[in-house]
């Protein structure tokens, strides 16, 4: 049931902005692969790619054997996607929303059921309401039907949980986890660090360019460098304090409630001892320093260092 897509030197011009660089990966059938990164880093533009609403500039891209730009009829036949924006008819029910899109691939809400049975149970007792009264979370958990009504082989949402509450969030991933069971190759973007960690594989993206591929374990393992976090009564002046002490002080960022940095020469036993006295030195109290567990986040901040 699942296709495998391939993508190869990929480009995408808007006039003078180069909005993918020479963009090359495969995604095996049955994945759950997430592309990471911020806005602008491309993630929209290649999904519209590889779902044949853009053409490239340059490069190929290949879903199940097929070509993206000759054959794009019988791609957009198995290929379920979801967009960033919710882009279904606000003043059509739920149910009319359903009924309408099933239509549209010469199928039916009752012959497909099956597909969206665990997500539609969560809206059904909503279907006579307008789209466009929905609450967010339900916003979303009928644009996913809508994408799956018509039993897709791809499965491409451009970040889904976007705005939507936590609770939403971690229900919508069990959702996927439960429909990759089924052989069905998902593509998910989001700008959701942590949500790297769901994903059987991720490419971390900024700019339009793919700085690395690989699962979020390996990504995660490989990161070079001891990581420290620390926190003072003094969160402010912190960053620009620890920029002052030493050289081999780099990576400085805030990370939640602690600031993160990264130390490569320094003796690992003496690192604590140096920041804390000099943070005291500056007025800093409650000094908290102590060695700490990568993240997706600093790999990919260590990435757009190189």
């Amino acid at each position: 049931m699942s296709v495998k897509l391939e993508i190869q030197e990929l480009n995408k011009d808007f006039e003078k902005v180069k909005a993918l660089k020479n963009v090359s990966l495969k995604v095996e059938p049955g994945e759950l692969f997430g592309f990471i990164g911020p806005d602008g880093a491309g993630k929209t533009t290649l999904f519209r790619l590889i779902t044949s609403l853009l053409l490239p500039t340059s490069g190929s891209i290949s879903v199940d054997g097929l070509d993206c730009v000759s054959d794009f009829k019988k791609i957009r036949n198995l290929t379920g996607y979801m967009p960033g924006r919710f882009s279904l008819y606000l003043d059509l029910t739920v149910e009319e929303n359903l009924n309408f899109y099933a239509s549209i691939f010469k199928t039916s809400l009752k012959e497909n059921y099956h597909l969206i049975k665990d997500i539609y149970e969560q809206i059904e007792p909503f279907k006579k309401r307008k789209a466009g009264d929905l609450s967010g979370g339900m916003k979303q958990k009928l644009a996913l039907s809508c994408a799956l009504i018509h039993k897709p082989k791809l499965l491409i949402l451009d970040e889904p949980t976007t705005g939507v509450d936590a609770v939403s969030r971690k229900e919508f991933w069990e959702l996927l986890k439960k429909m990759q069971k089924t052989g069905i190759t998902i593509l998910v973007s989001t700008p959701y660090m942590d949500e790297a960690s769901l994903c059987d594989r991720v490419a971390l993206m900024q700019k339009g360019e793919i700085m690395a591929v690989d699962t979020p374990e390996i990504i995660v393992n490989s990161y070079a460098g001891r990581l420290w976090e620390v926190k003072t009564n003094n969160m402010f002046a912190l960053l620009s304090n620890l920029n002052e002490i030493n050289d081999d002080i780099r990576l400085i960022f805030r990370f939640g409630e602690t600031v993160h940095f990264t130390t490569t020469k320094l003796e690992e036993d003496t690192v604590s001892t140096l920041v804390a006295s000099s943070l005291k030195e500056k007025g800093h109290e409650n000094i908290v320093v102590k060695k700490t567990v990568a993240q997706i986040e600093d790999c990919f901040l260590a990435l757009m260092e190189e």
